[in-house]
């Protein structure tokens, strides 16, 4: 029997280990911490999955909160104009529905899942030096631990990082008590409210340790009026300070904010990150090498609301390439191809989400306008969230936007 030690306990590492675990390998899981430590911290992201991610847990039967968490049948967006009114502001309807739970809720429940399976389950934050003495024990180790020393093994890829700062500060606030959108009482949706210059505001129902709730997700442009929560410890002021934020730039969301109070007092989250494409494969002062999974190898920025979409997606492109390879050594090529396979998904989005980033061109601001009045490209411009490839085909030129929008308008 094949032995594999997976360090990291969030959604990749997690879903691969217990991927793993279903067929038959001798599966180690490394964590940080244990799964009541997980379950009563601090929230970890803004995760809101689309169909195929979920979809690749329900392979896996791991959909456990399936039932209990918001459909969510929409994503729509809004833009901020003079005087913080709407100029534009339309929904489109997802194929498939999109779930967010919250991840301490999953990644506990899925831990215990694995040491109830019978998985070994090690409580330690791993070192270099560790993976160095594991690198020799185990037939493949497998790195998702996407903070911390770890990450230091894995040198970037400057040809696929455009950026060396962090282009957002982000705020997280998991709220009981927000209304409806007056526009669509009747579903839930993931709202993207946009203001020009400033930043992005997105709303997400969710699934939390108290039942449902919603998301309130800031992403400021560093130095702009928006990133003003770092050092914000109390977790009061800094809903306070969401909603003071939410009332001058958008407040149409606002409005449906006044009675919010947060699910927990660790319902809060701020920081940073430049986002960062790395080298898949790290070799260890032994001479062994391990393999970066999801977030550790190509970390984008939330604005697109692709990092656990991502995460379980290199999960199952690594667990293909796994079960794949059989017997054979799992050796730098194989590592590399395993990686090139995940990157042919990653990439559209990468180059998605470094495009959400900058200033939009005006082809582009224009296919968001015309959103609002062509519900087929509300729609296919809500379900890129799931399939970002498809933006290749009349996204990021001119010619292919124009072309597009003649054909759906009959122009």
């Amino acid at each position: 029997m094949r032995k594999i030690l997976v360090v990291g306990a969030g959604q990749s590492g997690l879903q691969l280990a217990l991927g793993l675990q279903a067929n038959g390998y001798e599966v180690t899981l490394m964590s940080n911490r244990t799964a009541d430590e997980i379950r009563s911290g601090r929230v970890m992201s803004t995760q809101c999955m689309f169909h195929t991610a979920l979809q690749h847990e329900r392979d896996l039967q791991l959909n456990f909160w399936e039932s209990q968490a918001p459909d969510i049948e929409g994503l729509g967006v809004s833009v901020a104009g003079p005087e913080s009114q709407r100029v534009i502001d339309w929904v489109g309807s997802l194929d498939g529905y999109a779930q967010s739970v919250d991840q301490r809720l999953k990644m506990a429940g899925w831990m215990e899942t694995f040491a109830q399976r019978g998985g070994q389950l090690v409580i330690h934050g791993a070192a270099v030096s560790d993976l160095d003495y594991f690198s020799r024990a185990y037939d493949l180790v497998l790195v998702s631990a996407g903070k911390g020393e770890l990450v230091s093994m894995f040198g970037r890829d400057a040809s696929r990082s455009p950026f060396s700062e962090p282009q957002r500060a982000l705020a997280v606030a998991y709220v009981h008590g927000l209304g409806p959108r007056p526009e669509h009482p009747e579903f839930d949706a993931v709202r993207c409210n946009l203001v020009p210059g400033v930043g992005e505001l997105f709303v997400m129902p969710t699934l939390t340790l108290s039942g449902r709730a919603d998301i309130l997700f800031w992403e400021g442009v560093p130095g702009g009026p928006l990133d003003v929560f770092n050092g914000v410890k109390d977790p009061g002021e800094h809903l306070s300070l969401t909603l003071e934020l939410m009332e001058r730039f958008t407040p149409w969301e606002y409005a449906r904010a006044t009675k919010v109070e947060l699910t927990d007092a660790n319902g809060t989250l701020s920081g940073r990150y430049a986002p960062t494409v790395r080298n898949p494969v790290g070799r260890l002062p032994g001479g062994g090498l391990v393999l970066g999974v999801a977030d550790v190898v190509v970390a984008n920025d939330p604005v697109t609301g692709q990092g656990a979409n991502s995460a379980a997606k290199c999960a199952a492109a690594y667990l293909a390439s796994i079960l794949e390879h059989g017997d054979k050594e799992f050796d730098e090529v194989w590592m590399r191809q395993t990686f090139d396979r995940y990157w042919d998904t990653a990439r559209h989005v990468t180059k998605w989400t470094n495009a959400m980033l900058g200033v939009p061109p005006e082809h582009v601001l224009n296919l968001i306008g015309a959103a609002g009045a062509l519900q087929p490209v509300a729609d296919r411009f809500a379900n890129g969230f799931n399939n970002p490839a498809d933006f290749e085909d009349y996204f990021y030129e001119p010619e292919k936007a124009e072309a597009y929008l003649a054909s759906v308008s009959g122009a």
